[in-house]
């Protein structure tokens, strides 16, 4: 059961998550289509890997600002016009393939950052790190199958286990490297805030 209060401050915050998780995956997706190569190394990639790390943030902001069964229902209002969008923005196949990776990747994140949040309630960056790490290895690569590895576009059919790859490992890296200290000063200010509506 969920212990969440939907007051109408909750309410709101709730609607901003949403809101959040729809702009980051529209982002997200727009941007896959773009290919690059990496100078001198000749590595393959797509500018989205500059944008999905923020979705493996967000729902770890979920679940610290709610609980994980609030977070379950964010992302499932946010699944299907997430569809919808992406399909609109992109292709239908990567669509498909967003609300797969975001299926499953979000709810292995969900699940992992919650019980490490109750085992380790004192370290807020371990359950952050950890579910990142895992859930972009499992959505990046479930994403790009899906979305390339039967497509028309051959030069993406023939190259997207070798972008899945350097998406992976770069969106880790920005994950640990950026995104994680944001996320730790984020959660410092929400805090305070919350704390100062409830003393208030």
């Amino acid at each position: 059961m969920s212990h969440f209060n939907f007051g109408d401050e909750s309410i709101s915050l709730v609607f901003k998550l949403v809101l959040l998780h729809l702009l980051i995956i529209a982002l997200a997706n727009y941007t896959v289509q773009i290919a690059g190569v990496i100078p001198l190394l000749n590595l393959n990639f797509t500018w989205g890997m500059f944008v999905f790390p923020l979705i493996v943030v967000a729902t770890d902001l979920t679940v610290r600002l709610t609980n994980k069964y609030v977070a379950r229902q964010i992302i499932a209002i946010a699944f299907i016009p997430a569809i919808f969008i992406s399909s609109y923005i992109a292709t239908p196949l990567i669509g498909f393939a967003s609300a797969l990776a975001y299926a499953l990747g979000l709810s292995l994140d969900v699940s992992v950052f919650q019980l490490i949040r109750e085992k380790l309630t004192n370290i807020w960056w371990v359950a952050p790190a950890i579910s990142t790490f895992f859930a972009n290895i499992l959505d990046t690569y479930a994403f790009f199958w899906a979305a390339f590895a039967y497509g028309s576009d051959e030069f993406m059919r023939n190259n997207w286990l070798e972008i899945a790859s350097v998406d992976v490992v770069f969106k880790i890296a920005v994950s640990f490297l950026v995104f994680l200290p944001i996320y730790g000063l984020l959660l410092q200010q929400l805090r305070k805030r919350m704390e100062g509506v409830a003393g208030a």
